[in-house]
């Protein structure tokens, strides 16, 4: 059953436990806020926040105490018609094992079970290519986890399949993907047999007008000293290689002096290792940029070519500041909470989301940025093409990687004003969705007669 936006209310109000991260900078978090607003006025809604310090704390000790406290959240879910887990396998724990337990044991606590797919994971070859080349260069250890991390997400995913099939054998199961394609291969290919389709939405039109109508640069400290006339390209997320980033930022060195590329988001706090003096991908974006580097750091890079650099200069050439440094026109701004990134977004003249292909099957940052009624430019990745189904048009793309012609479409005229339409996929048809799927009248009375005699 290919379940679609459904309209009509039921006769009572069900009570929906949603199970996610909450009070994290992450974002699975910032979805469950957005949602917990959106179904709100129709279900009576409580979230429990799964703890990130005890569930993915290596440490035994403390695994134990995570172990507790889904128990504690799973001693509670029989007060609701239906349990909704926002699914990011990451946020149960840190090894197989502990991931299926822990879910098992709050869906067996369920009258009725949801789960909303934020990552989809399945069998694949292993990238022996990347294998070979991690080897050539001695880099043994990564070579091993390339190997591992495909067996490991081909086997999480499929145990978790297996273990809904099970489930819907004894109580109401019924997911939820963020496209057509994931929905297909969890109805088809997993057998789960109630499957619904949606993607992420964060912000009602009628809030993203009056985020525009209010949206100031001034907002930003670090962007007060812009003259009026900069055009701002916005990136957004938490930095990570996946990002590709450093596309932005090639496109920026063929764009005019006005353009400035504001780079919105951190690193991501589970990334954060100790003793590290900057992350390498901090790293890798500042090089990208020549910020705070001299000539002579671009001929101690691996691959360099001095012969093409003019070195009649001198020392004071080589090492001073790179002729090529965009220190004034890279702006890292940081992280924002979730009523800051709407701002930042509405105050860009383009939203630019350059990432990489890696299997992901949903963003956040560009529905919210679809949401807020900008000008999206992304990259032909399988997870964007997947979005543009529900909103035709809505994108502009260019091939991944290809900054000549990111810095083409940033420089064009944008095809028409986005501000002032209304997505056909929006926060409205989103809690339609979620109330058609959790209405409390057979929850109980299904899970009952599904369930072993006694």
């Amino acid at each position: 059953m290919d379940v679609g936006v459904q309209n009509g209310g039921p006769s009572h109000r069900p009570r929906v436990a949603v199970i996610s991260s909450y009070d994290e900078l992450c974002g699975i978090a910032a979805y469950t806020r957005a949602l917990e607003r959106q179904i709100g006025p129709l279900m009576d809604v409580e979230v429990f926040d799964l703890d990130q310090f005890l569930l993915r704390h290596p440490h035994r000790r403390v695994q134990a105490l995570g172990d507790r406290h889904v128990q504690d959240i799973a001693s509670r879910l029989a007060e609701f018609d239906f349990v909704n887990i926002q699914l990011e396998y990451g946020t149960l724990g840190l090894t197989t094992g502990r991931i299926l337990r822990r879910a098992r044991i709050l869906m067996e606590a369920a009258n009725a079970v949801s789960v909303t797919f934020h990552t989809m994971l399945a069998s694949e070859a292993v990238p022996w290519e990347a294998v070979g080349q991690a080897l050539n260069r001695m880099r043994l250890l990564r070579a091993a986890m390339l190997v591992a991390d495909t067996y490991r997400s081909g086997t999480l995913g499929t145990r978790f399949y297996a273990l809904l099939r099970r489930m819907q054998e004894r109580k109401p199961v019924r997911v939820i993907a963020h496209t057509r394609r994931d929905a297909r291969l969890l109805r088809d290919l997993h057998g789960i047999r109630e499957v619904a389709h949606h993607p992420l939405t964060f912000v009602r039109p009628v809030e993203a007008a009056t985020i525009r109508a209010n949206a100031r640069r001034d907002a930003f400290p670090l962007l007060r000293r812009l003259p009026p006339q900069a055009k701002l390209i916005g990136t957004f997320g938490f930095l990570s290689p996946y990002k590709g980033f450093e596309t932005a930022i090639r496109a920026l060195r063929l764009l005019p002096d006005d353009h400035h590329l504001l780079v919105f988001g951190g690193v991501h706090p589970n990334t954060i290792a100790r003793h590290q003096p900057i992350d390498p991908y901090v790293e890798r974006l500042l090089q990208a940029g020549r910020i705070g580097q001299s000539v002579l750091d671009e001929l101690r890079e691996p691959g360099s070519a001095p012969a093409a650099l003019n070195l009649d200069g001198g020392a004071a050439a080589l090492l001073g500041a790179h002729p090529q440094d965009l220190r004034g026109r890279i702006h890292f701004m940081g992280v924002l909470d979730d009523a800051e990134f709407c701002t930042a977004m509405a105050i860009c003249a383009s939203v630019v989301l350059p990432y990489l292909e890696v299997g992901q099957t949903s963003s956040g940052p560009v529905c919210m940025a679809l949401d807020m009624g900008c000008r999206v430019i992304a990259s032909r990745n399988r997870a964007f093409l997947q979005m543009a189904r529900y909103h035709p048009g809505e994108i502009e793309f260019f091939d991944v990687g290809n900054y000549a012609e990111l810095a083409a479409r940033i420089a064009a005229d944008p095809p028409f004003d986005r501000r002032d339409r209304v997505l056909a996929y929006n926060t409205d048809t989103n809690a339609a969705l979620y109330l058609g799927l959790h209405q409390r009248s057979d929850a109980r009375s299904l899970a009952a007669s599904r369930a072993p005699a006694r």
